[in-house]
């Protein structure tokens, strides 16, 4: 389980240092994906594999479906830590999620989400209050 926000910087050559608390949870290779909301979704194996069995059953006849589904494999990429526990962010992805200096890293449960540092502010600043999220999560059945 992922958790936690991390501040870290992207180098030159466009790699990252994933935290040292994250990296045993990531294992050896994992997924990067683009992600919801401008930023990047990194899958450990096995959560990639049950997040793309979700993706593969979805309807291939609704458009919306299809799309969806191309969102997140076209993205995707296999990646892995060198020995510094960096990884190489490719240049697709980084351009996505606009990153080019300053990033954060967050824990997402089942992933970890790499945000541009300027738009995880904004996103933290415009968000929906926790009273507001707890309020939509109990129109989808989840109750605290």
């Amino acid at each position: 389980m992922f958790f936690g926000e991390y501040e870290h910087s992207i180098d030159a050559k466009g790699r990252v240092i994933i935290p040292a608390k994250l990296r045993d949870a990531l294992g050896e290779q994992f997924i990067i994906t683009k992600g919801l909301d401008e930023c990047l979704f990194v899958y450990p194996m096995d959560q990639w594999e049950a997040f793309q069995e979700k993706l593969q059953a979805l309807p291939l006849n609704q458009p919306s479906a299809r799309a969806f589904v191309r969102f997140f494999f076209s993205g995707a990429t296999e990646a892995e830590l060198d020995k510094q526990g960096r990884v190489m962010l490719p240049a697709n992805l980084r351009e996505y999620g606009s990153l080019e200096k300053e990033i954060v890293i967050t824990g997402a449960g089942n992933r970890l989400e790499i945000w541009d540092k300027e738009k995880w502010e904004t996103y933290l600043a415009t968000g929906q209050t926790p009273e507001e999220l707890a309020m939509a999560m109990s129109d989808v059945g989840f109750l605290i």
